[in-house]
């Protein structure tokens, strides 16, 4: 008899579970930290998860209200429940930290993330990188004899698709950004 695959989504509380209860669950969170806009928070912040050895997959940071000095963190990263608890616990008990917002478990989020990608060919590989472009709803930010820089924007896998669809044609540099999320509905 094979095992039975049991999706990430299923309830510990159900009578149908059958998964190990010692099998760890890796989970990726996205996690907003309102922190001081004050030199060396970042550094703190960063160095928490270094410290500790938790990984960080995304970083991005701005500035949410000027005037009363305050920035936003969002961080993506992974590890099982526990660990995830613990990465919040510990960020809220950070002095020039104000909120820790699990956007994963709040709800629904919106994530987008920025991609730079350089494409080099000539010919109809140029043709098929414009059309998957116009496709994906890509700029052109530039073009030269030899290639193109496409600047794309939105979810994390709909950079992954038109990367992937990108590399027979010459893709040759990428620069992605961080990811950006906020949740929806009323929060």
């Amino acid at each position: 008899m094979s095992a039975l695959k049991i999706e990430k989504g299923s309830s510990r509380h159900s009578a149908y579970d059958l998964r190990n209860p010692n099998d760890e669950i890796i989970e990726t969170h996205t996690l907003a930290v309102v922190v001081d806009n004050e030199a060396g928070v970042l550094a703190r912040v960063i160095g928490l998860f270094s410290g500790r050895g938790y990984n960080i997959d995304s970083l991005t940071v701005a500035e949410v209200d000027h005037m009363g000095h305050r920035s936003r963190i969002t961080v993506v990263t992974s590890g099982t429940p526990e660990v995830i608890v613990q990465i919040k616990a510990q960020l809220g008990r950070m002095v020039p930290v104000h909120a820790v917002h699990d956007l994963t478990a709040d709800g629904p989020s919106v994530e987008r993330e920025l991609a730079l990608l350089k494409v080099t060919g000539t010919g109809e590989k140029r043709v098929e990188a414009l059309r998957l472009a116009d496709i994906f709803r890509a700029n052109a930010v530039d073009s030269t004899l030899e290639s193109f820089i496409f600047s794309i924007a939105g979810s994390p896998d709909k950079i992954d698709a038109f990367t992937e669809l990108m590399r027979p044609l010459g893709l040759t540099e990428i620069a992605r950004t961080g990811v950006a999320a906020l949740t929806r509905g009323p929060k």
